[in-house]
Parts: C-alpha cells; structure tokens; sequence
C-alpha cells in the first residue's frame, strides 16, 4: 500500500490545500494554468508545502510531457538527457510543443539549490529558447543557490507553511477520504499536538496521523501523539525538522555564547546530512548581525569557513564549521550595528528623499559651484587630529541618533 502522503497527493487545483496567495481565485499561477500559458519559475518554500504537487497538477492540468530529476542524484548528463528528449518531442509532434506556442514540455527540478553552476549553466540555452518550461522547487533562498543568468529567466513564487485551517482541512479530508483510515474508526479528540509537530508540513502531518493509526489507537489525543513521536523521532520527516527547527536551536546556541550546546546541534545537522553551504551561510549571517563591531575579525573567519566549506564540503568541512561554531560561540555579542540599520532605514521610508546638504555634494562643473555645491566644506585631515565638527545629516535629522555605543 502507498504511503498515506502519496495516497492524499491532490491531482487538481481544487484538491489543493494552501497557498492561496498563488493558486487562489484569480492569483497569479491559477491565471496562467488557466491561460494554458507558463511561463519557468522557481517555487521556494520550507518543506512540506506542496512544491513537487503543484508542479505535478500543472503538467498533468496542462496535458504537458512532465520530466523530473532530483538535484541530489542527477547531473549535468542527465539534464542533457532530457533536454534532447524533448527536443525530439518537439520534432515528432510537428510543432506541438515549439518554443514559440507556449506549450514546452515541463522540466521539474527538485532541490534546484543544490545544482552545481556547471548543472544550472546546462539549463540556460533550453530554458531560454523554450525547448523546455523549468519548474525547479527549492528551500532555500534563490538569490544565494540559483545562478543569476537562470534566475533571470524565471519567476521566483514564494509558498508558504500551512496554515492552522490548512491542516485541519487536510485532517479532516484525511479521516473522510481515505479509505484505510476511515476503515480503522479512528477518532480526533484532541489535534493541538498534531498541529504543534507538524509545524505547517502538510507531509509531516500525514505521517504523523500514519504513524499513529499503524499503533493501534482508536482515539488522537495529545498523548497518544506524543507518547509515538518520542517513540520514533524519526518518524515524522527528519529533513524539515533540522532544517528548520534545529537551524533555530544552533543560531540561538552560539548567540547565547554556549559552544556546548552549539557543537552539539551542529552535529545533529552533520549526521542529518544538512548542507554545509546552508550551515555556513548562517554562521556569516550570524557574525555580522549578532557579534558584529565586538569582534570584527568574527565576520572575516566565517567567510573564510564559507569559502573553504564550498570547496571541500563533506565530511572535511564539519572541521572549519566546527572550529568557526566554536570560535562565533565564544565571542563577544554587539548587535548595534544591526539595530543601527534597521533604525536608519525605517527613518528613511519615514522621512523619504531628504536632500543632501550643498557643502556635501561635489562641484565638477562651474554651475555647480555657483549653485553653492561643495560650498563651506570643511576638510578633516586640515584639522588637528584630522577631525572637524560638521553638519553631515539632511537638516531635518540633526541630532539624530541611529548607532547607540554601548
């Protein structure tokens, strides 16, 4: 019997639960599925929210071939592969799915992030000529994974974790429709614990329920939820919980200057087989916006673990990550430079385009200098100690205060 996931797996938009905002009633994808006319685009989205269905809904709603491949086992000859396939379908259906008629075969990438650039290079002359429509599914941000000359070429659409009426519709359409559970009589009493663990993963959720009808139980409590789950950690799709849950729980251990507990959840990503560009881009992020002008020198030893990780990844690279850990860990924490940017730009959507007082601009015509440009300028190395008391905010911010030393 197939699992409960693909058992529920919707075939239409109108099975499909979540991500209204793109599939709703007149949104942007159910506008262009009804057009009959897709353009390539890239969902991203933590896991669990219907990425690889509503690609599958589109091609199957459109009557389009459908090719996918997985990024984690596929490379660049087998994305050839099925470019060439599709050329050839092309060729044989006379035109059916020319560039030119909006009708390509789809291609559906998953994990697109974790193409190599040689990978993603291989995609850009089919995506662009429209031999193939490319949907690529990914959980992590675009703008960091996927290489600018691809992303230019697609539309990025952002889902989102499913709501708390999400996942009771899925419960519900879970204990009405499918005929294995409707057959062992199970009851909900009690779904807050379903809810809490599934934490907006549609998948997590129905393999939570699947977990806990395979025991036996006639009745969902919070209990009897929690009592399985604690039985089988593993149970309930580990892939979202450490990208998730457990990214949390390291970000806020080396923030809290505990190497212990950093080093530990560090390891369970490891073990997890998280990325280690994913776990590096966070440390870089981290020692700027949490160590920041404490320790200047935190910033360039993590870009230097990024670096060094994207060269020699797995299993050589858990040592820099872990001597960077360590080290962002036990560093002292100055977060003022970030509260000093959210400040400015808040000030700044505030207060618009204030002008820039005359004695700042610079005068490289004779117009602008009769105009006061540069005008009253003082220069701070003429000054003892190379410093001078000057205006440099717009008039209306004198005296404003964005970077509070502490």
């Amino acid at each position: 019997m197939l699992p409960l996931a693909e058992r529920m797996r919707p075939k239409t938009l109108d099975e499909y639960i979540g991500q209204k905002h793109l599939v709703g009633e007149g949104a942007i994808l159910r506008q262009m599925i009804e057009s009959g006319n897709i353009a390539s685009f890239i969902l991203w989205g933590p896991p669990g929210v219907g990425k690889t269905t509503l690609a599958r809904i589109i091609a199957h709603q459109l009557q389009r071939p459908f090719y996918t491949l997985s990024a984690v086992t596929s490379g660049v000859k087998e994305v050839r592969d099925v470019i060439d396939k599709a050329k050839r379908n092309a060729s044989m259906n006379s035109g059916l799915f020319a560039p030119t008629d909006g009708r390509s075969p789809i291609l559906f990438i998953d994990e697109i992030h974790r193409f190599s650039k040689s990978q993603q290079d291989s995609l850009l002359g089919a995506v662009e000529e429209g031999t193939i429509t490319l949907v690529g599914a990914t959980t992590e941000n675009p703008s960091f994974e996927v290489i600018t000359p691809l992303l230019s070429r697609c539309q990025v659409y952002v889902l989102k974790s499913l709501a708390k009426e999400d996942l009771l519709e899925l419960l519900n359409r879970v204990l009405t429709k499918d005929e294995y559970i409707r057959s062992l009589g199970i009851e909900v009493k009690e779904n807050e614990a379903l809810l809490r663990f599934s934490g907006g993963d549609a998948r997590k959720l129905l393999n939570i329920i699947e977990l806990v009808a395979n025991s036996g139980v006639k009745e969902i409590t919070n209990e009897t939820v929690t009592k399985q789950l604690q039985q089988n950690p593993v149970a309930y799709d580990k892939d979202g919980e450490m990208h998730y849950d457990i990214i949390s729980a390291f970000i806020k251990s080396v923030r809290g200057s505990d190497p212990q507990a950093a080093i530990y959840w560090l390891a369970r990503m490891i073990e997890g087989g998280e990325d280690p560009k994913f776990i590096a881009r966070r440390l870089v992020i981290l020692a700027s916006e949490d160590i920041g002008l404490a320790n200047p020198n935190a910033m360039l030893l993590a870009n230097t673990c990024f670096d060094v990780v994207n060269k020699i990844g797995w299993p050589e690279g858990r040592i820099p990550l872990a001597e960077t850990t360590i080290y962002l860990a036990t560093c002292k924490k100055d977060n003022s430079a970030y509260l000093a940017i959210d400040e400015a730009q808040a000030k700044v959507r505030e207060t618009g385009n204030l002008p820039v007082p005359l004695h700042l601009r610079n005068a490289p015509t004779s117009l602008m200098k009769d105009l006061g440009y540069n005008d009253g300028y003082l220069y701070p190395h003429d000054f003892p100690g190379h410093w001078v008391e000057q205006q440099y905010l717009p008039d209306e911010l004198v005296g404003t205060t964005f970077w509070k030393k502490d």
